[in-house]
Parts: structure tokens; C-alpha cells; sequence
């Protein structure tokens, strides 16, 4: 039998017909013992588990016992006056907004390093 290029192999696909597909993927699964569905299914299940939200906020749920060192980071982060800067230290609220998960993760150990409770939401 003459060994066919790859171009002819594609070739030859091309010119046949679903049911025929069909029957040449049965006959290699019988001559190889490979079940083709089982790698497919594999590669999006492991990107799915990869994907979560790539922007998230930063809420300040509570500013703990030293309230001062909170107010100074929320005033770093975010440019805010004084006064609002210890509204959300008092009341709580989104300190940052719409940003990628890492940098997100960095402020939260900012604010947990100072004794707040933050979260990504």
C-alpha cells in the first residue's frame, strides 16, 4: 500500500461523505483502541475550572480596631478626601471597583494586614 502525504490524506477526507467519516473513525477506534470523545471532553472541562469573574471590587465590610491605618489606605487607594474616606471605614463600601482579580487580591491583604474585613465580589 503507497503511504499517503498528509495533503492527500485531507484531500481524500474532504471528498467523503458524513457516513463515511463515520465508519473510518469506528475503524481506527477498533485498530488502535483510542476513544477519540474522551480527549475532547477533557480540554474545555479544564479551562471552565481556570475561568472565574476577571473583574471584581473590593468591599470594605469592616475596618476592625485600628480604624485610623484603614482610613489612610482607603484615602491611598482611591484619592478620596478625608471625611469620605471615613464614611466607608465607618459604614463600609466598594473601595475599588472593576479591577483584575490579582491586584484586587493584593489590596485585600493590604486591608487584612491594617485588621479590616474585605471582600471580592
Amino acid at each position: 500500500m503507497a503511504k499517503l502525504t498528509k495533503e492527500e490524506f485531507i484531500n481524500s477526507l474532504n471528498e467523503m461523505s458524513i457516513l463515511e467519516i463515520k465508519e473510518l473513525v469506528d475503524a481506527m477506534k477498533e485498530a488502535y483502541g483510542v476513544d477519540p470523545s474522551a480527549v475532547a471532553v477533557a480540554g474545555p472541562a479544564v479551562a471552565a475550572v481556570e475561568e472565574g469573574p476577571s473583574k471584581v471590587n473590593v468591599v470594605l465590610t469592616a475596618a476592625g480596631a485600628n480604624k485610623i491605618a484603614v482610613i489612610k489606605l482607603v484615602r491611598d487607594l482611591t484619592g478620596l478626601g478625608l471625611k469620605e474616606a471615613k464614611d466607608i471605614a465607618d459604614n463600609g463600601g466598594n473601595v475599588k471597583e472593576g479591577i483584575d482579580k490579582e491586584e484586587a487580591e493584593k489590596i485585600k491583604a493590604q486591608f487584612e494586614e491594617a485588621g479590616a474585613t474585605v471582600e471580592l465580589k
